[in-house]
């Protein structure tokens, strides 16, 4: 990441800069207008021209929003408008530059054309040869990597100019834009064009730690591993040295390889080596290696790490030991966790039972039964929906119907589509109920059981009823429910109108607020402090310059107690934690959908973005990063970054609270 990128913008964008003054088109307001036409999406040709005019700026910041802002359109068409700032006198402008060039390709994945690839490749590697600033070259050498190639050809050639930049650049900037770009072609481009030699020894040179580094070179050895082990999987040496890195993600980097290695000899004493890790992120990797190796030797090392100091460890542990149901100690273990019911008055009690009854199911199901029909009627929602993810394994239809009629929607959602895989069209009538529920999950879920239904008859009605409401009430979060609804009405006859209405635009996006100065200015420089209940307090630095529509609404939602009371629902080891649903799931939040606002803040360890399920569709849902994630990046919006309490975060269970947020404006 650019160090000095954003606490440069928020003091001219958001400082002083942004205070409006009485002379016209002065660079505060045309900034301003950029922003407020790229918010609009550059709806109408006069948006589209405002943006254009800010690139002809005297101001180079003015410059650079307007740059910024044609890229986060991706439209290919807008290319030509985007390649003469690659030549700006200001270095953070064609850094800029570089990054727009590559986010505007990525509009031929919707259906839009501009200039051939080869032309944007050419103008990008022409300029990377003769750039002298270490942030400009990494810029272009990310855009690069991502381009949307479409044969061998081009990925060579974009292979070789990014090699090419590796070559005696050994300063930071530099080698972490060739591992990303090599990291880029690799994820990306892998299925045209497999790496070729010199990408292999530039990828093993940017994984060797050298002496005196700066603690962010860690980032490049992860850059470099990723790629490496996509590329490699089997490479053994590779393995080997990365899981002796000094730094932590490295190495779970190198045990997640070790684990899927169809042939990493000796991968079971690596496995059982590293978790003894210190870190708890190698830990867990090693526990999920060791689960998929079926051994009775892997399965008493997963067995211990049921133990271990670390919740996540302990989970995945739980969770691993649905593949040893021929250890009895394994079984007993589980039969003994699923058992202990924990009272509501222990919520964060819960998550052992939970697991260890799911993973029983898949151990030994004779053994699910009894515990299962005592968590049917506990009074925590959560155990009852685990309770359906057990019941659909072993399969238990009388207990799925039964949740079936659950109170909680989510615990609804879970049995129907345990139903759906077990039951199928012969549970239609439970599917058809569901339809009256008012939980866009269960709705969605309903929805999808009944395609190619064979009722109906019963089943028209009921989705066509459905579908007017949602279409009623004008939610933009409900988009995934009526996609459902109106794929389950598509092979029903005299429906076509009904799912026609499905894509009707909703009238909550019409009353989306606008950015407006006082709101930018008031937070110029801002934090958050997100307080969960019984784990602790972390901060947030928001990124107003670089994402202002969502720092805005974030601040707006989190001013008005919108998150307070509000849980982490989704929590992903070594991945992500998800929140801020009021129905503690992915397809409820906020009703008016928030434009992407993409940017080039990465995906590492504590960023914290916007959960979206398609292109502009965030729902004021937040993750926050629990290890980097660089398959995210140009893809999520970035609005924060955790300053301090990440070990807080990394405590956070599923169903914790989050008491509040609170903005601090400074």
């Amino acid at each position: 990441m650019r160090g000095t990128f954003v606490p440069l913008v928020l003091g001219v964008l958001c400082g002083g800069a942004l205070t409006l003054s009485v002379a016209a088109q002065s660079p505060a307001s045309t900034r301003l207008a950029i922003l407020q036409a790229e918010d609009r999406r550059a709806a109408t040709a006069h948006d589209l021209a405002v943006i254009r005019a800010g690139l002809h700026s005297a101001d180079p910041q003015t410059v650079r929003i307007a740059v910024r802002a044609l890229g986060r359109l991706e439209r290919p068409s807008l290319i030509p408008d985007l390649l003469p700032p690659l030549r700006h006198a200001a270095p953070e402008v064609r850094a800029e530059a570089a990054n727009a060039v590559g986010q505007a390709a990525q509009g031929s994945k919707y259906g839009g054309s501009g200039p051939a690839l080869e032309i944007v490749q050419s103008a990008l590697t022409a300029r990377l040869r003769v750039e002298a600033d270490s942030d400009v070259r990494q810029a272009l050498c990310e855009s690069i990597g991502r381009l949307p190639y479409a044969s061998a050809s081009q990925v060579d050639t974009a292979e070789r100019a990014i090699v090419a930049a590796a070559q005696g650049n050994t300063r930071p900037a530099d080698r972490l834009g060739v591992a990303y770009g090599l990291y880029r072609l690799v994820q990306l481009q892998r299925s045209l064009r497999p790496p070729g030699e010199a990408a292999f020894d530039a990828l093993r040179d940017l994984m060797t730690p050298r002496s005196n580094e700066a603690t962010s070179a860690a980032r490049v050895r992860r850059l470099a591993a990723e790629a490496l082990f996509l590329a490699a999987p089997s490479d053994a040496a590779a393995m080997t040295a990365a899981a002796r890195d000094p730094d932590a993600q490295v190495r779970r980097l190198a045990i997640r390889a070790a684990a899927s290695a169809e042939s990493f000899p000796g991968a079971a004493e690596v496995l059982a080596g590293a978790a003894r890790d210190d870190s708890p992120i190698v830990r867990l990797e090693a526990v999920r290696g060791l689960a998929r190796l079926h051994t009775a030797g892997a399965c008493a090392d997963v067995l211990a790490e049921t133990k271990d100091p670390a919740m996540p460890v302990v989970l995945t542990a739980i969770d691993g030991l649905a593949a040893c149901g021929a250890s009895e100690d394994a079984v007993a273990e589980l039969a003994r966790l699923a058992a202990a019911i924990p009272a509501a008055s222990s919520p964060r009690d819960w998550h052992r039972a939970a697991h260890a009854l799911v993973s029983l199911s898949g151990a030994a199901p004779d053994r699910a039964y009894g515990p299962l029909g005592a968590l049917l009627d506990s009074t925590i929602w959560q155990l009852r929906l685990y309770a359906a993810r057990a019941a659909a394994l072993l399969p238990d239809r009388g207990a799925l119907e039964r949740l079936a009629r659950d109170a909680d929607d989510n615990v609804r959602e879970a049995a129907v589509d345990g139903l759906r895989k077990t039951a199928g069209h012969d549970a239609d009538a439970v599917y058809v109920a569901q339809l009256s529920r008012s939980g866009y999950q269960v709705l969605r879920a309903a929805a999808l059981a009944l395609v190619g239904t064979t009722h109906p008859d019963a089943a028209a009605p009921a989705l066509g009823t459905a579908m007017q409401r949602l279409v009623s009430q004008g939610r933009d979060n409900s988009h995934d429910a009526r996609d459902a609804i109106a794929r389950a009405l598509a092979g029903i006859g005299g429906a076509a109108r009904t799912a026609a209405a499905a894509k009707t635009p909703s009238r909550a996006a019409a009353a989306a607020p606008e950015l407006a100065a006082d709101g930018l200015r008031r937070l110029a420089a801002p934090r958050a402090r997100v307080t969960v209940h019984d784990v602790g307090t972390f901060e947030l630095a928001l990124f107003t310059a670089q994402a202002p529509a969502t720092v805005l609404r974030f601040a707006r939602l989190a001013e008005s107690g919108y998150y307070n009371g509000l849980t982490f629902h989704r929590v992903v080891p070594n991945f992500v934690i998800q929140g801020g649903s009021p129905g503690a799931n992915e397809y409820i939040g906020d009703a008016t959908f928030m434009r992407d606002e993409v940017g080039t803040w990465p995906h590492v360890r504590g960023a914290v973005g916007i959960s979206t399920r398609g292109r502009d569709t965030g729902d004021a849902q937040i993750f926050v990063d629990l290890v980097d994630n660089p398959r995210l990046d140009h893809d999520y919006t970035v609005f924060a970054q955790v300053l301090n309490g990440i070990d807080v975060v990394d405590q956070i269970l599923e169903g914790d609270v989050i008491e509040r947020v609170e903005i601090v404006a400074q």
